[in-house]
């Protein structure tokens, strides 16, 4: 998120409108509401295992802003279809696998429990389909021989700062082809 809302300037076609958080705790917020960024944080505990009415309150709280594209960053809760299929084409998210490979969880060690020479990162239109979607850029590392889930996470992630906010600088901008770094 931060390195969306960096890179969101002068020339670049979108602005940050707001920060929604499921964790009052989450860094981000307090970074953003640094920035002057609206933040808006909705508690997904309440709710239990109602997620459409935890996805109505977000819906609620994002309202008022009027944003055009949603970037997903680290919002670790599967969207139900009705929460993503209104935002169809303007949602976007960013995974730490080369996707199609290893959609969900601890993409790290299941990459390098198969033996992949190369790893990265994915930005995606998101669809309902978990970790689905057209792909809009990836960026790719190689693996190393002494490579640990957390190591290879820590250099992915790097990658993921330089990927997801050339990715949208793009696509704000109207331009959908895909970006590789």
């Amino acid at each position: 998120m931060r390195a969306l809302v960096q890179d969101m300037t002068g020339t670049h076609a979108a602005r940050p409108a707001v920060v929604v958080s499921n964790n009052a705790d989450a860094g981000g917020i307090a970074w953003a509401q640094a920035q002057g960024i609206a933040t808006e944080v909705i508690d997904h505990r309440p709710f239990g295992e109602d997620r459409a009415g935890f996805e109505a309150s977000i819906v609620q709280a994002l309202a008022p802003y009027a944003c055009d594209i949603l970037c997903l960053a680290g919002f670790m809760r599967v969207l139900t279809a009705g929460f993503v299929s209104p935002w169809a084409g303007q949602m976007l998210n960013i995974h730490p696998s080369l996707l199609p490979k290893y959609k969900g969880l601890q993409t790290h060690a299941r990459a390098l429990a198969a033996g992949d020479r190369e790893h990265g990162c994915t930005v995606h239109l998101v669809t309902p389909a978990l970790d689905d979607g057209p792909i809009l850029g990836q960026a790719r590392i190689d693996v190393q021989p002494d490579d640990t889930p957390e190591s290879l996470s820590a250099r992915v992630l790097i990658r993921e700062h330089k990927l997801y906010p050339a990715v949208l600088r793009r696509f704000a901008a109207g331009d959908t082809r895909v970006v590789t770094l």
